[in-house]
């Protein structure tokens, strides 16, 4: 057993970790035009963003069981090695080519470290103290999620984009450093191979979903034959997956997890939940440069309520869990906050609404954010045998990543087509080509449109954005009636306990 500083020193290499992979999710975002610029391939922009996603969604699940059965601790310094490979050849990248393809390999590092830290944790904290030093964990994303614009922009205006890559590595070596002096875990090697056709059909089948979550009405029509294909392929590609964890003797997910109620909810919680907010997390900042005229660094202040309610909330939830050892009512008041903050948003989200007015739905959504990653994470992790860490602490990670990408998607689908529904009725023939240019530009371009087309474009953005913020609210209350579901079950006091699963009867 740890002592409490040495869990901190572990845990202060676990949390660099994750907040190389957390941190690169939106730090590229603001130098994206930069890039463009400099490399060329505006075409391709997309990639340099879906390249990262697809690997680091993938990679999360493989990376969880390669922990199960050869520790955690080299799959977790092999994340951080493979996401410095992938940084440093971001760096030098001179074209666009070369930038999606280190971006490839750096989301595979980005997945290992996402779901690795939370078993690390694992290992070394007990249930029952797991919840406060988790709440860590999440902070990170918090603060990755508004450090990152600012950091972007600032590297973009005074120094150059490749800065966006080349931060990782000091910080990468760090982690590296401290995980090789203070994470003392057992070494694990089962001689099991690796479910390599099961790991590929997953590959496949969440590849051609998260595709056509980026291209469907955007590169490609909903109907067009790109999207069908790929729409076919991710469900067979599933079917088969399925029936490949069956018959597999060492599954890269075990069907038998599904059995376990705690398990079940909170990974479907985890995937519904994304649709919920983290469209609100990418589009937030773009309400405020188009509706209010705001630059990309104030939109990024403005947003900051929600980051200080998610961490303002995630430590003391996670301090009031390790203290009274009860967390079912967390999420369950945590996810009808979010509900609740999603509604007042769409009220406050209008074209003639104060520039502040929506902070208090913010704090109020980061509140919720901030009592249920961690706590869906903790009651997994305390419901299955501790040989299931790896594997149930990846998936949980996963089917949050893909929550949030479908969630994005969803979101900007219906924001989109709001949009040019509103604009077909209220637009007229002579503004209609200058504010379809404008609406694939930049806010800057939004601006300078004639006063009668921005105001048009300004009201049918805000209804729009107020119509997806609906939409995810019922997300979000849907999420409230599985949290109601979700077992209490004692945490337990110590850690390496291998062998039982906890009995669901215990839950109160």
């Amino acid at each position: 057993m740890l002592t409490h500083g040495q869990i901190m020193a572990v845990l202060a290499g676990v949390m660099i970790g994750m907040l190389l992979a957390a941190l690169d999710q939106s730090i590229v975002a603001t130098a994206l035009p930069t890039i463009a610029g400099d490399l060329g391939g505006f075409d391709q922009l997309s990639w340099v963003v879906t390249a990262y996603l697809l690997t680091a969604t993938a990679a999360t699940p493989l990376f969880g069981k390669l922990g199960d059965l050869h520790g955690r601790r080299r799959m977790f310094q092999g994340a951080i090695v493979i996401f410095l490979v992938g940084s440093a050849l971001c760096a030098i990248a001179g074209s666009m080519g070369l930038l999606i393809g280190a971006r490839a390999v750096q989301g595979v590092g980005a997945g290992g470290l996402l779901s690795m830290a939370w078993a690390v944790v694992g290992d070394v904290v007990p249930p029952r103290s797991r919840g406060r030093y988790q709440g860590y964990l999440t902070a990170v994303f918090a603060t990755a999620s508004v450090s990152g614009p600012l950091l972007g922009g600032f590297f973009v205006d005074h120094l150059s984009w490749r800065w966006a890559f080349t931060i990782n590595l000091p910080l990468g070596g760090v982690a590296l450093i401290i995980t090789t002096l203070f994470l003392r875990l057992p070494d694990r090697r089962i001689d099991r191979s690796l479910d390599y056709l099961g790991a590929a059909l997953l590959v496949g089948s969440v590849s051609a979903l998260l595709l056509v979550s980026e291209w469907g009405g955007e590169e490609y029509a909903w109907g067009s034959p790109t999207i069908v294909l790929l729409c076919v392929a991710t469900l067979v590609l599933g079917v088969l997956f399925v029936l490949q964890e069956r018959c597999a003797p060492e599954p890269i997910l075990p069907l038998r997890l599904f059995r376990n109620p705690s398990f079940r909810i909170a990974t479907s919680v985890s995937v519904i939940v994304g649709p919920a907010v983290f469209g609100i997390i990418v589009f937030m900042p773009l309400y405020f440069q188009v509706v209010h005229g705001s630059t990309a660094t104030a939109s990024g202040l403005l947003t900051a309520p929600l980051t200080f309610g998610l961490l303002a909330l995630a430590i003391y939830s996670g301090r009031t869990i390790s203290n009274h050892g009860r967390y079912r009512m967390f999420p369950i008041i945590g996810l009808s906050c979010t509900t609740i903050g999603l509604v007042l948003l769409a009220l406050t989200t209008s074209t003639s609404a104060h520039l502040w007015a929506p902070a208090p739905a913010l704090v109020l959504i980061g509140a919720g954010l901030g009592t249920t990653m961690h706590v869906m994470m903790l009651a997994a992790q305390n419901a299955v045998p501790e040989g299931d860490l790896g594997v149930t602490s990846s998936s949980v990670s996963f089917c949050r990543s893909l929550g949030s990408v479908l969630g994005t998607a969803l979101f900007s689908a219906v924001l989109n087509h709001g949009i040019t529904e509103r604009l077909a009725r209220t637009a007229g023939t002579t503004d209609a080509a200058a504010i379809t240019a404008a609406l694939h530009g930049t806010p800057s371009a939004i601006a300078a449109l004639p006063p009668e087309s921005k105001r048009q474009v300004l009201v049918a953005f805000a209804d729009s954005f107020r119509g997806a913020l609906a939409l995810g609210a019922l997300f979000a209350l849907a999420s409230v009636v599985l949290a109601i579901r979700l077992p209490n079950v004692e945490l337990r006091e110590s850690v390496g306990d291998p062998d039982a699963m906890l009995d669901p009867t215990l839950a109160v």
